[in-house]
This record gives structure tokens, sequence and C-alpha cells, in this order.
């Protein structure tokens, strides 16, 4: 099972993701203002380190820090979390919720359902590897 990150840990992961590869520097340059303190990226980083979301590359005593999980296998599992923890694992329900919520109308509920159907078949064509 895959560990909940907090905020901040989420943001490095944010900016990891779509660097691909990192020194702490580059991840400091790419994160919004007010940027924290060197250390505090730094251990951030140790910290998802520790917790098997990221790893590094040795070049001297810097380090050049990699994602060890993708985003897509982060959101799923997040995803799922978040659907057992609030919606008893029923899609159905969180969609029912979130479609009151923001007041969806009949037509958006159905354009939301063709986007999905289109989805699902074009995972369904994909070859499994």
């Amino acid at each position: 099972m895959i560990k909940e990150l907090t905020k901040a840990e989420e943001q490095v992961m944010q900016i990891l993701w779509k660097l691909e590869k990192a020194f702490v520097n580059d991840i400091l340059d790419k994160t919004p203002e007010p940027k924290p303190a060197y250390n505090t990226v730094s251990t951030i980083i140790r910290i998802l380190e520790k917790k098997g979301f990221v790893a590094h590359e040795a070049f001297g005593k810097t380090h050049r820090y990699f994602p060890l999980i993708s985003k897509r296998d982060y959101t799923k599992a997040y995803l799922k979390n978040f659907l057992g923890n609030y919606f008893g694992n029923s899609f159905q329900e969180m969609v029912s919720f979130f479609a009151k919520e923001d007041n969806m109308s009949l037509t958006d509920l159905e354009e939301l359902m063709n986007e999905v159907g289109k989805d699902l078949d074009n995972d369904k064509s994909k070859p499994n590897v």
C-alpha cells in the first residue's frame, strides 16, 4: 500500500514528476513563492526517500533525485483510498455526491459518462505489457 503524502511532500513530488530528475536547487527553483529554505526541501526529499517515493544518484557530495513511483500510480492509490474512506468504495456514490454539490445537469452527467466510456474503451484496446 502506498503511503499518503503531506502537502509539502506532494508539492515536491509534483515538481519532481515534471522534472523527472533534479537536484535540490532545481526543485527549489520550481517552487512557488514564498520559497522554503534549501534545508527544508532537502529534508523533505530525504523523507520521501525513506518513504520509498524517491531515490538518488550521487555526484560527489551532491545527489540528483528521481521518483520511484509514477504520478499515475500515486494518483490511482490516493483516489482508491479516498473512495474507500469517504464513499464506501462506491464510485457511484462519489459521482452522485459531486454531481449534487456542483449542481450538474443531466446533460453534464451524460457527457461525463461518455468521456469515461471512451477512456475505458481505450484502456481495453491497449495490450497488457
